[in-house]
């Protein structure tokens, strides 16, 4: 139906309720925890083939959920206590029904967001999503404009994404920016900082580029370990900067943790606190476009689809499934690797499971960790990561990777070799709680060997040289 069809099917309504938000305390974490926010993958279809997209978005999942089907579930988030649903994809607008479930999620008194990359964020599309009630928009913009369209395999992107912010301002909505931080664009985050604070946003969250989906195909564009303690230099000066100009500084879940600078990256978020673990399951929610529900958006496949809603409901995969409910089962005891005897290892759980898991095939060891870095070169020692089996052509996919602990200085590198070896662990799916065991070698899907124009993982670095 087209979309100035749908548009007349909006409920005429005198106002809308002052719609709840995200926010939680420790009260609504037990002992079965109240999610409050829902991040909803409406439609697998996308305008775009991005080089780093974890679902592999592109056409449409065969079954995805009717318009009334998503309506019934939007009602039952609101009973389960949520306060923000945020529309991601694929692209959410490429289903014109998208404005009836903002609407819906508005009427229930809900912060209604949408997550774009803003190719088809029209005026007409923006002045509609802003009638049925859409409050915030998140524009995807991951570098400089070559970078960016690169990333996004797509030219022109970049001017797009631009004109969707202009067009979203000019309907009424408050407009962020998220931005991938990858191996190519760290040199661009400051240039863009001033593009985006021109363009008008309030907000900007930035998180790492992870290794699922496209993103395990592309290599050379995951930042290595050791790059962490430099990068984490630029967010400090980009952090006082937001602030400065009245930006919202918003590192995500898998930027961190513990380094020295972590309570004024964290400020926007925790008033001065600091990362407390993985949320996943706990306050966040992930929904996929055919009513699968999971524990975290960026979460998915077999280990972490907890069951449909169509056959189950919300309600009882919240509080039953034990895909969903991982989270706040595990221990320090299902830590491995260098986190299992971190200070900090009770509180950070070792950060973000999206990150970890699909790097190391189990969460409970990750080597993207600002405290880690800094340890290691306090010893002269760096890590670095290496691809050793390759990824299926499935959403959300993972390859398998070690990690690699090795001299700083390059010529001990040479003349002695790695330190350690972490290697990487079976799947919850073998054995779902505990530290896990290393993978059999022989059952690494070995990666094809770089060919003499490729840049090596081990060697991909954010230099101002390699970015051009």
């Amino acid at each position: 139906m087209p979309l100035q069809d749908v548009r007349r099917r909006l409920p005429i309504v005198d106002a809308l309720p002052v719609p709840k938000n995200r926010s939680f305390s420790r009260r609504d974490l037990g002992p079965v925890p109240k999610p409050t926010i829902a991040v909803w993958e409406f439609t697998l279809m996308c305008d775009h083939r991005c080089l780093h997209c974890g679902p592999r978005a592109g056409h449409a999942r065969s079954d995805e959920l009717t318009t009334d089907e998503a309506i019934a579930l939007v009602h039952e988030l609101a009973d389960l206590g949520i306060g923000e649903v945020a529309l991601i994809g694929g692209e959410a607008y490429l289903r014109d029904d998208f404005i009836l479930v903002i609407r819906a999620i508005r009427e229930r008194g809900m912060t209604s967001s949408i997550v774009t990359g803003g190719w088809g964020m029209t005026p007409e599309r923006c002045a509609a999503a802003k009638e049925a009630g859409l409050m915030v928009m998140s524009v995807s913009i991951d570098g400089l404009e070559a970078h960016h369209d690169h990333v996004r395999n797509k030219n022109g992107s970049y001017k797009g994404a631009f004109r969707a912010i202009a067009n979203a301002r000019a309907a009424g909505m408050r407009v962020g920016a998220n931005t991938q931080i990858n191996a190519l664009t760290v040199p661009d985050l400051a240039p863009l900082l001033d593009e985006l604070t021109t363009a008008g946003i309030i907000a900007w969250q930035l998180q790492f580029t992870m290794v699922h989906g496209n993103g395990a195909d592309h290599p050379e564009l995951i930042l290595q370990p050791h790059m962490i303690p430099e990068l984490f230099e630029h967010l400090e000066v980009l952090a006082d900067r937001c602030r400065e100009r009245g930006i919202r500084f918003l590192p995500g879940n898998n930027i961190g943790y513990f380094g020295p600078n972590e309570q004024k990256l964290r400020w926007m978020q925790k008033k001065g606190g600091h990362y407390s673990g993985c949320t996943a399951g706990l306050v966040t929610l992930g929904i996929e476009s055919n009513g699968q529900i999971k524990s975290c958006p960026s979460l998915g496949g077999p280990t972490n689809l907890g069951g449909s809603w169509r056959e189950h409901g919300l309600r009882k995969l919240w509080e039953q499934s034990p895909e969903v409910t991982y989270i706040r089962e595990r221990t320090v005891e299902d830590l491995w690797g260098y986190c299992r005897d971190c200070y900090y290892a009770d509180v950070c759980r070792a950060g973000c499971t999206a990150t970890a898991e699909p790097l190391l095939g189990r969460p409970g060891n990750n080597p993207f960790c600002h405290h880690r870095a800094l340890e290691m070169e306090k010893q002269g020692l760096r890590e670095r990561i290496e691809l050793v089996s390759v990824a299926p052509d499935i959403p959300f996919a993972n390859g398998l990777w070690q990690v690699v602990r090795e001299p700083a200085d390059a010529d001990e590198r040479a003349r002695t070799g790695p330190v350690v070896i972490e290697r990487p662990r079976v799947s919850r799916l073998v054995e779902r709680l505990g530290p896990g065991y290393d993978v059999d070698p022989a059952d690494y899907v070995v990666p094809k060997p770089t060919t003499p124009n490729e840049t090596p993982v081990s060697s991909a670095v954010p230099t101002r040289k390699s970015a051009t």
